[in-house]
């Protein structure tokens, strides 16, 4: 195809308008294109008096598109030769099943990829299908009453089932398109997909997340739910099964996709003797405002036009050696409570597809290694359940959540004084000395971070803004180790995968981690018999 970029129209203008300015770009009449269609659009608000679309305009034409591409690469185009997605089997008989543990993103789109080529994997998942899933989140954000098994960590889908559904990633790898297609065949907006940050909402990434299960099931796949990986089944170096729950399973691959909550497997990993290291990751708080204040803060006196989408923010701030930047931005969206054990309290950020609620929340957080926690492979994963634990005493024991408002804890003061911010986390906040909570070198970053961010934009700290902690789950504390060849150092079989296993960052990574995993695997093996 022929990819026209930076072509650049009017805020609220139909797509149309770019596709007409692409041709006129290159001299093209319409009998001379096969096929056209916006691939790519972002908005452009760095002036706010003349805010545009910035759209990339892909082109089939007809006739020999590869001769006709080279006279227009000098206007601006460029010939991208599409390569089909494919996939190479092997000749060698699974010497048994493909099991996956996990049902989150890496492993759902590797079940996904397996399942439609006839190797029949089966999945453990130690939560709940998604309907009984919800209910079991929302009686915890309604009473207080946690389901360790199922919640906002674990279950169909992954964490990313409650949250954004995000699909932004920093990786570049041609396997992103086809997850983005993929999520579209099953559902996902298609006009979404086609964003700069395109995003699906934790309302439509359910009803994606069910489909994907029954697709799998109907090629041949099996889930089974409330079944947890227990323990290893090895011998010379080789995976022989595995231990669940539910007692002991044959397996000769192991995809362990289990995300990054799975404290309990990674200690069984541990002690099974595989090959792992702790990883530096970030803690801090969710900050919350009004929705309104962010969009006059990026759109100026623009803010409230009909084509604008609510205001997003990412931004970073390195000193010292250290970082603290805003994560996993949601816009018109809630704080949300994302504990998965009793007696800590866990903070996460969700959006619907529309974000049209009043608040906008993002983490804020700073990073820490093990300059911070120790040395030891699972010193990070206690030094997170040590924050998550003082939150939850400090806030009362009743998985209420430590709150403050930006302006005392600037001051260095203890007070939620809450005025046109009303916080959104369901189980509600409890006024906390934040200086008692984190260490010093977190508050003075999560400080640093309010004031230079609110240089970048004007009322990033205002006084009444919310802080609610504590957000630690950003990303896993753990790397098991594989090799190129994607099995795990040391054990022939188990192939560490996705976000849990230190190896993604988001969904959409996650999901391209477990389709290379399954593309590994399927290459050595041909299908089950």
């Amino acid at each position: 195809m022929i990819l026209v970029n930076n072509i650049k129209i009017p805020l609220g203008a139909p797509e149309e308008a770019a596709v007409d300015k692409a041709l006129r770009q290159l001299s093209l009449r319409p009998g001379e294109v096969r096929e056209s269609w916006v691939s790519k659009s972002s908005l452009d608000a760095r002036n706010q008096r003349h805010m545009q679309m910035v759209c990339t305009v892909a082109l089939r034409l007809a006739g020999d598109e590869a001769r006709r591409a080279a006279s227009l690469t000098a206007r601006r185009a460029v010939w991208k030769q599409e390569q089909p997605f494919e996939v190479k089997k092997g000749r060698i008989p699974l010497p048994g099943p493909v099991v996956i543990a996990g049902f989150g993103p890496a492993g759902m789109f590797a079940a996904d990829l397996l399942a439609r080529e006839g190797y029949r994997p089966l999945v453990l998942e130690r939560g709940y299908p998604v309907e009984e899933r919800v209910r079991a989140v929302e009686r915890f954000w309604k009473e207080g009453v946690l389901d360790p098994a199922c919640n906002v960590q674990f279950g169909a889908g992954g964490a990313g089932t409650f949250s954004d559904g995000k699909l932004t990633t920093r990786i570049n790898d041609p396997l992103c398109s086809y997850v983005l297609e993929r999520f579209g065949s099953l559902g996902a907006p298609q006009e979404t997909l086609r964003r700069q940050r395109p995003h699906i909402g934790t309302d439509l990434l359910r009803q994606v997340v069910s489909r994907m299960g029954e697709e799998i099931c109907r090629n041949g796949g099996e889930i089974r739910y409330r079944c947890r990986l227990a323990g290893l089944e090895t011998e010379n170096g080789v995976l022989k099964g595995v231990r669940t729950d539910d007692g002991p399973l044959a397996a000769s691959q192991l995809i362990l996709a289990v995300g990054h909550s799975a404290r309990d497997t990674f200690r069984m990993l541990l002690e099974s003797g595989a090959a792992m290291e702790s990883k530096p990751f970030s803690v801090g708080v969710r900050i919350e405002h009004n929705q309104s204040l962010i969009d006059r803060g990026l759109y100026g006196a623009m803010a409230g036009h009909p084509a604008l989408p609510p205001g997003e923010y990412q931004f970073s701030h390195r000193e010292n050696g250290r970082a603290v930047y805003t994560f996993c931005m949601c816009p018109g969206g809630l704080v949300v409570p994302a504990a998965s054990e009793e007696g800590q309290v866990v903070t996460n950020g969700m959006s619907e597809y529309r974000r049209d609620r009043d608040n906008a929340n993002a983490a804020l957080a700073v990073s820490v290694d093990a300059g911070d926690f120790g040395g030891g492979v699972l010193d990070g994963m206690a030094f997170q359940q040590q924050l998550e634990q003082r939150a939850f005493r400090m806030a009362g024991e009743t998985y209420r959540a430590p709150g403050a408002t930006v302006g005392h804890f600037l001051e260095g003061r203890t007070g939620l004084s809450l005025k046109t911010v009303t916080p959104s986390y369901a189980l509600g906040l409890e006024p906390v000395d934040f200086d008692r909570l984190f260490p010093p070198q977190i508050t003075g970053m999560l400080r640093t971070g309010l004031r230079v961010f609110d240089r970048k934009l004007h009322g990033f700290a205002s006084e009444d803004a919310v802080l609610t902690g504590v957000e630690t789950r950003t990303s896993s504390p753990v790397r098991v180790l594989r090799g190129e060849d994607y099995e795990a150092v040391g054990l022939r079989g188990l192939y560490p995968c996705g976000e849990g296993a230190g190896y993604a960052g988001g969904i959409m990574s996650a999901a391209v981690d477990g389709v290379r995993v399954a593309l590994r695997i399927m290459e050595q093996y041909a299908p089950a018999e």
